[in-house]
């Protein structure tokens, strides 16, 4: 993020790693090259990397990774992960693996599930359960082992994990590339108006409220991110939609829905736990709640999976049943539908 409003606001999410006062008589240098300078193994890369997602704080403030600094600047470097998550302690914890040979692994990733280290949740993500199963994973550029991307701790679905450094640079470069495939089953609050349709739009923090992502017309704030939408099933007041991924940005669906004005169903760090649609009577307002109950979390699924396998050069695809409870929520909604007649909105 390229702003230098809200400055003190993000730190309360972030953990600083490096910390340098500039010294007296130090000559203008760009801060990219003067933090490569001081901090061990960084690379360019990661420092613009890091300036780009707004992590570099020149006395209190963001700056881009083009600042010059000056004598008795204080340099900070805030990352969302403490200075300690990378000390992985192997933990037992059960996994549902789908596929597995020796260059990778597709895991269907249960709801409730963290996948990393980070914002309190120090133990019993997947990061903790791949070390106790596996020796050796490679590190991927946030030195978290095997992942190639990640899905929020209450979306449930698919993951691939690299085995080996061969296999960890060719998933990263796919999914780079916007070659993998990737599908996610979400239903979304009230009647979307189109059968299908793309939403582009930057993603960076919300300005005011930083535990959400927002969409952004400026070119200069956030990252491009691409979500392509298809519904499926009409149910009134709520819609399920198929989601196809170009770009995998934070919370890309969750933002891109809610700023298309549909927030997913019981989406509670978007506003979707609230009942956005439908009437006032006291049983339309007992059957949504008793939703709720049944999926407690937001109405998301990583359902469809492809890629080409980095040893054998196969184009892979890989599918998922939905979960449980987002299986029991549509079907509630089915039913509901069938004997009520929503108002067009």
């Amino acid at each position: 993020m390229n702003n230098n409003t809200d400055s003190l606001d993000l730190e309360e999410e972030l953990f600083e790693h490096f910390r340098f006062e500039v010294p007296k008589g130090q000559a203008s240098l760009r801060i990219d090259k003067y933090l490569m300078s001081l901090i061990q193994n960084a690379t360019r890369n990661k420092i613009q990397n890091a300036a780009t997602e707004g992590n570099i704080f020149v006395n209190d403030a963001i700056v881009k990774s083009n600042y010059k600094v000056k004598a008795f600047d204080v340099v900070r470097v805030m990352l969302s992960h403490p200075p300690f998550e990378n000390h992985i302690i192997p933990e037992d914890i059960p996994l549902n693996i789908v596929y597995e040979d020796d260059a990778l692994l597709l895991i269907n990733k249960e709801p409730g599930m963290v996948v990393h280290p980070g914002h309190g949740n120090y133990t019993g993500t997947l990061v903790h359960a791949l070390a106790h199963h596996f020796d050796n994973l490679p590190m991927n550029s946030s030195e978290r082992p095997g992942l190639v991307h990640r899905i929020d701790k209450d979306t449930s679905g698919l993951l691939v994990i690299a085995k080996t450094e061969a296999a960890m640079t060719h998933l990263a470069k796919q999914f780079e590339a916007k070659t993998s495939e990737r599908e996610y089953i979400a239903l979304v609050w009230g009647n979307v108006a189109n059968d299908q349709g793309t939403i582009e739009g930057n993603l960076a923090r919300h300005l005011k409220d930083r535990m959400q992502m927002a969409v952004f017309a400026d070119p200069e704030i956030g990252k491009p991110a691409i979500t392509h939408y298809k519904v499926l099933e009409r149910f009134g007041y709520v819609t399920l939609i198929s989601c196809q991924l170009e770009t995998g940005r934070t919370h890309q669906i969750r933002a891109h829905m809610k700023h298309l004005g549909h927030p997913l169903f019981n989406d509670e760090r978007y506003g979707g736990h609230l009942i956005l649609k439908g009437t006032t009577f006291t049983k339309y307002k007992q059957f949504i709640e008793n939703c709720f109950k049944t999926l407690p979390r937001q109405a998301l699924h990583a359902k469809t999976l492809g890629f080409v396998h980095p040893t054998t050069g196969e184009m892979m695809r890989f599918d998922t049943e939905f979960p449980q409870d987002l299986q029991d929520c549509i079907e509630k909604w089915r039913n509901y539908s069938k004997s009520h007649t929503a108002d067009e909105e």
